[in-house]
């Protein structure tokens, strides 16, 4: 009897929730208001990070910028303090280091306040072949891609949990849900960043029942240095992205408590194609889309970046 229950409670919530999926498909969720939330952005010296800091500085929100490029983190702070009366907060921190995040989370406690929204976006890309790849800079992909999630979750997460108010936001990647060759470690380190996101997420809403929400972002390649010299064979079905167009989509995403976001569109149909079709089925179409060739003028800027982190650390 208890089996039967269940059976006709699971088919009346998914009825309910596919009807309320497709309602909000044509009447867009309201948004949230994020005017007063303290909201901490990883890597926000550059790039995504900086363009999503001016967002939520347009809305309101109180900064805490965090990236281990003081200059250009000190640079976002200067574009945040020209939109007026905003408070933002800057602080140098190397995600990769455990104890460093948890000394300068303490600091950001203290001088600002418990966070309510927790974007995590620094990323590295090395860019090399599986065999060509330094060990070093393997585990420093999944230092800063991953493992630095775990702590930075961890040292904020329980204020949200004791508020019942919170928001997480995971920047993963398509490499993400879907090996990329070329990027071995990336892809991986993507993968294990959406896995932490996403149980994250079942945790908070299925076993705690908190009101915690969470986004978890899979963008294809974006035009910043990190991907220079990356090319896509048919642009207009895998385009490489601007980065104000997925600062626009990860923002209004956040306002509206959307847990997954695969930009472009197409990427959706291609993941469920991946479920269905054959090995080969999926190399035959990866090779169309160039996912071949994709990496082979690849420059990116994260050797240089992460050479000069080592330099620095020996110094100190």
């Amino acid at each position: 009897m208890h089996a039967v229950a269940d059976t006709v409670i699971f088919f009346g919530k998914f009825l309910y929730y596919f009807l309320e999926s497709l309602v909000f498909k044509v009447i867009p969720k309201r948004r949230k208001d994020v005017s007063g939330e303290i909201v901490l952005i990883t890597g926000a010296g550059s790039g995504l990070g900086r363009l999503l800091a001016m967002h939520f500085a347009n809305h309101g929100a109180t900064l805490v910028l965090w990236d281990i490029n003081q200059e250009g983190n000190m640079e976002t702070y200067k574009l945040v303090k020209q939109k007026g009366d905003v408070k933002v907060f800057a602080y140098k921190c190397d995600c990769s280091n455990r104890t460093e995040v948890y000394r300068v989370a303490d600091q950001v406690r203290e001088e600002v306040g418990d966070v309510t929204i927790l974007i995590n976006n620094a990323g590295i890309v090395t860019g090399k072949s599986f065999l060509d790849t330094p060990d070093h800079l393997v585990e420093k992909s999944f230092l800063v891609n991953a493992i630095s999630h775990f702590w930075i979750c961890k040292t904020f997460l329980p204020a949200m949990i004791n508020a019942n108010h919170g928001h997480l936001v995971c920047i993963s990647s398509i490499a993400g849900v879907v090996g990329i060759n070329g990027l071995s470690d990336y892809s991986s380190s993507k993968f294990a960043a959406f896995g932490l996101a996403e149980s994250l997420f079942l945790e908070l809403t299925m076993v705690r029942k908190t009101n915690i929400k969470s986004t978890i972002v899979c963008p294809y390649f974006i035009k910043t240095g990190m991907f220079e010299g990356c090319k896509t064979k048919y642009p207009l079905l895998l385009p490489l992205l601007e980065q104000e167009f997925v600062a626009q989509k990860i923002f209004h995403a956040i306002l509206e408590d959307q847990v997954y976001l695969l930009i472009p569109k197409f990427a959706y149909f291609t993941l469920f194609l991946k479920q269905l079709i054959s090995p080969k089925m999926m190399i035959a179409l990866g090779e169309y889309l160039g996912v071949d060739t994709c990496m082979t003028s690849f420059t990116g800027r994260a050797e240089a970046e992460l050479l000069q982190t080592e330099t620095e650390r020996k110094e100190q």
